[in-house]
């Protein structure tokens, strides 16, 4: 079934998985607002996705992590005539040991995984209540389902979020509303680039896209990606602590 009337705005569309995300909807022949900060690297997608279909492709040049969500996704919503899906899907992975070398790194790393994205939630939850309708999609993490020493800040920014969202779900369920978090586990990906991606439990953008596609149309408020992730953290939230703190993890 085409969806030439989903209006979609995707915020950090230049990521692997946002924009193997738009390339389904772009299929689908989807009105679709990139935001991004490169402009060179949003018009190269925004033609891609023309190419494939799309409605209707625009670009907004934006840092997302410092813009004032609540009046950008106003003008956006204006653009179309309202919104049916906003996908969150920035944010940024830091070294632990440089985190707490650097302290600004921490608080920038805090401003853009959670503030920043909470601003967006909220501004799309506002906008979806007074339509009655539409669903926010955030791409969270596993990491925030039990603190890590690997990862606590990145870990403690994802849980804050995923709350969030469970919130906004709960919240806009009585007027239409949908509100879902996404928690993938190891994507292959520019974030990621650095690690050693080897495993069964490694997954390609297209294969979490196509996740998030889906709860586009049904599911959450939470959604693992994929589904066995949600067996491997429902062990690692109840494994012990004296048993915990003996993993390097």
């Amino acid at each position: 079934m085409r969806e030439e009337r989903k209006r979609v705005v995707i915020l950090g569309a230049a990521s692997a998985i946002a924009e193997a995300t738009a390339r389904i909807w772009a299929r689908d022949g989807a009105r679709l607002v990139l935001v991004a900060r490169d402009p060179v690297q949003l018009e190269a997608i925004a033609l891609n996705l023309k190419n494939l279909g799309a409605g209707e492709v625009r670009t907004v040049t934006l840092d997302c992590a410092r813009a004032d969500a609540a009046k950008e996704l106003g003008k956006m919503a204006e653009m179309f005539g309202g919104l049916d899906v906003v996908l969150v899907a920035y944010g940024v992975l830091r070294d632990t040991a440089d985190l707490d070398r650097h302290p600004a790194a921490a608080e920038e790393l805090i401003q853009t995984n959670f503030a920043s994205a909470a601003a967006w939630c909220i501004a799309a939850g506002a906008i979806f209540e007074r339509q009655r309708s539409g669903t926010l999609l955030v791409i969270g993490s596993v990491a925030g389902d039990r603190g890590r020493r690997s990862n606590f800040l990145y870990g403690a920014c994802k849980g804050g979020l995923a709350r969030l969202v469970e919130g906004l779900a709960h919240k806009l369920a009585p007027v239409g509303g949908r509100a879902v978090i996404i928690k993938p586990g190891f994507v292959e990906s520019a974030m990621t680039a650095s690690m050693q991606r080897k495993g069964p439990l490694w997954s390609k953008p297209d294969k979490i896209a196509a996740i998030i596609a889906k709860a586009a149309q049904r599911g959450g408020p939470v959604i693992y990606a994929p589904g066995f992730w949600r067996m491997i953290m429902l062990v690692i939230r109840h494994l012990p602590i004296f048993v915990f703190n003996r993993l390097n993890i």
